[in-house]
Protein backbone atom coordinates (compact mmCIF):
# COMPACT_ATOMS: atom_id res chain seq x y z
CA UNK A 1 0.00 0.00 0.00
CA UNK A 2 1.46 3.41 -0.97
CA UNK A 3 2.53 5.58 1.98
CA UNK A 4 2.08 9.35 2.10
CA UNK A 5 5.51 10.01 3.60
CA UNK A 6 5.16 13.79 4.05
CA UNK A 7 1.90 13.26 5.95
CA UNK A 8 3.43 10.46 8.03
CA UNK A 9 6.38 12.72 8.87
CA UNK A 10 4.40 15.88 9.69
CA UNK A 11 6.84 17.76 11.99
CA UNK A 12 4.23 18.52 14.64
CA UNK A 13 3.60 14.78 15.13
CA UNK A 14 7.08 13.34 14.57
CA UNK A 15 10.30 12.85 16.55
CA UNK A 16 13.78 11.78 15.48
CA UNK A 17 15.41 9.08 17.59
CA UNK A 18 19.16 8.45 17.34
CA UNK A 19 20.09 5.13 18.90
CA UNK A 20 23.52 4.75 20.55
CA UNK A 21 25.36 7.16 18.24
CA UNK A 22 28.13 7.32 20.82
CA UNK A 23 31.90 7.58 20.52
CA UNK A 24 32.51 4.23 22.18
CA UNK A 25 30.02 2.46 19.94
CA UNK A 26 30.08 4.01 16.45
CA UNK A 27 33.01 6.42 16.70
CA UNK A 28 36.77 6.05 16.97
CA UNK A 29 36.39 4.71 20.48
CA UNK A 30 34.60 1.70 19.04
CA UNK A 31 37.12 1.14 16.27
CA UNK A 32 37.65 -2.51 17.15
CA UNK A 33 33.98 -3.43 16.85
CA UNK A 34 32.19 -4.84 13.81
CA UNK A 35 29.40 -2.27 14.27
CA UNK A 36 31.82 0.67 14.21
CA UNK A 37 33.47 -0.77 11.11
CA UNK A 38 30.12 -1.11 9.35
CA UNK A 39 29.15 2.45 10.30
CA UNK A 40 32.41 3.79 8.89
CA UNK A 41 32.21 1.70 5.73
CA UNK A 42 28.66 2.78 4.92
CA UNK A 43 29.06 6.41 5.98
CA UNK A 44 26.17 5.98 8.40
CA UNK A 45 27.02 8.95 10.63
CA UNK A 46 26.99 11.31 7.65
CA UNK A 47 23.60 9.93 6.60
CA UNK A 48 22.21 10.39 10.11
CA UNK A 49 23.59 13.93 10.09
CA UNK A 50 21.54 14.66 6.94
CA UNK A 51 18.38 13.49 8.69
CA UNK A 52 19.31 15.40 11.86
CA UNK A 53 19.89 18.68 10.02
CA UNK A 54 16.55 18.36 8.22
CA UNK A 55 14.78 17.55 11.49
CA UNK A 56 16.20 20.60 13.22
CA UNK A 57 15.24 22.87 10.31
CA UNK A 58 11.69 21.50 10.47
CA UNK A 59 11.63 21.83 14.28
CA UNK A 60 11.16 18.09 14.74
CA UNK A 61 12.06 17.07 18.33
CA UNK A 62 15.42 15.28 18.49
CA UNK A 63 16.11 12.48 20.96
CA UNK A 64 19.57 11.06 21.65
CA UNK A 65 18.99 7.56 23.05
CA UNK A 66 22.23 6.68 24.81
CA UNK A 67 23.50 4.01 27.14
CA UNK A 68 25.83 4.33 30.09
CA UNK A 69 27.26 2.25 32.91
CA UNK A 70 28.22 3.14 36.47
CA UNK A 71 31.89 2.58 37.32
CA UNK A 72 30.86 -0.20 39.72
CA UNK A 73 28.36 -1.69 37.24
CA UNK A 74 25.61 -1.22 39.78
CA UNK A 75 22.06 -1.66 38.57
CA UNK A 76 23.02 -3.36 35.31
CA UNK A 77 22.38 -7.09 35.22
CA UNK A 78 24.45 -9.25 32.87
CA UNK A 79 21.74 -11.64 31.67
CA UNK A 80 22.73 -12.14 28.02
CA UNK A 81 25.85 -12.37 25.87
CA UNK A 82 25.49 -8.82 24.54
CA UNK A 83 25.42 -7.24 27.99
CA UNK A 84 28.25 -9.50 29.12
CA UNK A 85 30.39 -8.22 26.25
CA UNK A 86 29.71 -4.66 27.34
CA UNK A 87 30.76 -5.49 30.89
CA UNK A 88 34.14 -6.68 29.56
CA UNK A 89 34.77 -3.49 27.57
CA UNK A 90 38.16 -2.05 28.72
CA UNK A 91 36.81 1.47 28.11
CA UNK A 92 33.23 1.33 29.42
CA UNK A 93 30.60 3.97 28.69
CA UNK A 94 30.95 5.79 32.00
CA UNK A 95 28.75 8.86 32.58
CA UNK A 96 30.46 11.98 31.24
CA UNK A 97 33.33 10.05 29.65
CA UNK A 98 34.52 10.63 26.07
CA UNK A 99 33.38 7.10 25.23
CA UNK A 100 29.84 7.77 26.42
CA UNK A 101 29.48 11.04 24.50
CA UNK A 102 27.48 11.33 21.28
CA UNK A 103 29.82 11.54 18.27
CA UNK A 104 30.68 15.13 17.34
CA UNK A 105 28.74 15.38 14.03
CA UNK A 106 25.53 14.42 15.89
CA UNK A 107 26.20 16.12 19.23
CA UNK A 108 23.21 17.40 21.20
CA UNK A 109 22.35 21.09 21.08
CA UNK A 110 20.04 23.19 23.21
CA UNK A 111 16.50 21.91 22.80
CA UNK A 112 17.47 18.30 22.10
CA UNK A 113 16.48 15.52 24.49
CA UNK A 114 19.05 13.08 25.89
CA UNK A 115 17.53 9.89 27.29
CA UNK A 116 20.09 7.59 28.91
CA UNK A 117 19.55 4.07 30.15
CA UNK A 118 21.75 2.07 32.53
CA UNK A 119 20.30 -1.34 31.82
CA UNK A 120 18.68 -3.20 28.98
CA UNK A 121 19.17 -3.08 25.24
CA UNK A 122 16.45 -0.77 23.94
CA UNK A 123 15.62 2.90 24.61
CA UNK A 124 11.95 2.47 25.56
CA UNK A 125 12.81 0.06 28.39
CA UNK A 126 12.80 1.71 31.81
CA UNK A 127 13.29 5.29 30.53
CA UNK A 128 11.15 8.41 30.15
CA UNK A 129 11.21 8.18 26.35
CA UNK A 130 7.59 7.09 25.90
CA UNK A 131 5.99 9.71 28.21
CA UNK A 132 8.15 12.46 26.74
CA UNK A 133 7.07 11.53 23.21
CA UNK A 134 3.41 11.37 24.22
CA UNK A 135 3.60 14.71 26.03
CA UNK A 136 4.96 16.23 22.80
CA UNK A 137 2.08 14.80 20.77
CA UNK A 138 4.36 12.49 18.78
CA UNK A 139 2.72 9.78 16.67
CA UNK A 140 5.61 8.86 14.35
CA UNK A 141 9.19 8.12 15.33
CA UNK A 142 12.07 8.18 12.85
CA UNK A 143 14.65 5.66 14.05
CA UNK A 144 18.34 6.00 13.19
CA UNK A 145 21.59 4.62 14.56
CA UNK A 146 22.64 1.14 15.64
CA UNK A 147 22.24 -1.65 15.49
CA UNK A 148 19.86 -3.37 13.13
CA UNK A 149 20.92 -6.60 14.86
CA UNK A 150 19.37 -5.70 18.22
CA UNK A 151 18.83 -2.05 19.14
CA UNK A 152 17.01 -0.76 16.06
CA UNK A 153 14.95 -3.93 15.82
CA UNK A 154 14.02 -3.75 19.49
CA UNK A 155 13.23 -0.03 19.28
CA UNK A 156 10.96 -0.66 16.31
CA UNK A 157 9.06 -3.48 17.98
CA UNK A 158 8.61 -1.50 21.19
CA UNK A 159 7.49 1.62 19.32
CA UNK A 160 4.92 -0.38 17.35
CA UNK A 161 3.69 -2.04 20.54
CA UNK A 162 3.29 1.42 22.09
CA UNK A 163 1.16 2.61 19.15
CA UNK A 164 3.68 4.69 17.22
CA UNK A 165 4.30 4.66 13.49
CA UNK A 166 7.96 3.98 12.72
CA UNK A 167 9.98 5.29 9.78
CA UNK A 168 13.44 3.87 9.07
CA UNK A 169 15.72 5.94 6.82
CA UNK A 170 17.53 3.01 5.24
CA UNK A 171 21.05 4.46 5.00
CA UNK A 172 20.84 5.98 8.50
CA UNK A 173 20.91 2.65 10.34
CA UNK A 174 23.62 0.02 10.42
CA UNK A 175 24.31 -3.50 11.57
CA UNK A 176 26.50 -6.45 10.74
CA UNK A 177 27.09 -8.43 8.60
CA UNK A 178 25.59 -6.73 5.55
CA UNK A 179 23.75 -9.81 4.31
CA UNK A 180 22.07 -10.24 7.69
CA UNK A 181 21.03 -6.59 7.78
CA UNK A 182 19.46 -6.93 4.34
CA UNK A 183 17.60 -10.05 5.50
CA UNK A 184 16.26 -8.33 8.63
CA UNK A 185 14.92 -5.50 6.51
CA UNK A 186 13.36 -7.87 3.99
CA UNK A 187 11.81 -10.33 6.40
CA UNK A 188 11.10 -8.28 9.53
CA UNK A 189 11.55 -4.51 9.55
CA UNK A 190 9.59 -3.78 6.39
CA UNK A 191 6.63 -5.54 8.01
CA UNK A 192 6.81 -3.26 11.05
CA UNK A 193 7.99 0.09 9.73
CA UNK A 194 7.99 2.33 6.69
CA UNK A 195 11.43 1.99 5.13
CA UNK A 196 12.49 4.95 2.99
CA UNK A 197 15.72 6.35 1.54
CA UNK A 198 17.32 9.14 3.55
CA UNK A 199 16.74 11.51 0.63
CA UNK A 200 12.97 10.99 0.83
CA UNK A 201 12.87 11.60 4.58
CA UNK A 202 14.93 14.77 4.18
CA UNK A 203 12.70 15.94 1.33
CA UNK A 204 9.57 15.40 3.43
CA UNK A 205 10.94 17.86 6.00
CA UNK A 206 12.40 20.35 3.55
CA UNK A 207 9.57 20.58 1.03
Amino acid sequence: MPVDLPALLAPERTALLMMECQEGIVGGGGKLSAIAEAVQRHGTVAQIARVLQAARRAKVPVFHCTMSRRPDGGGAVVNCLLLAAGRKNPTPLLPGSPQQAVVAPLAPVDGDYVVTRYHGITPFHGTELDPLLRNLGVETVVATGVSVNVGILGLTIEAVNAGYQVVLPREAVAGTPDAYVDAVFEHTLRLLATVAPVAQVVAAWCG
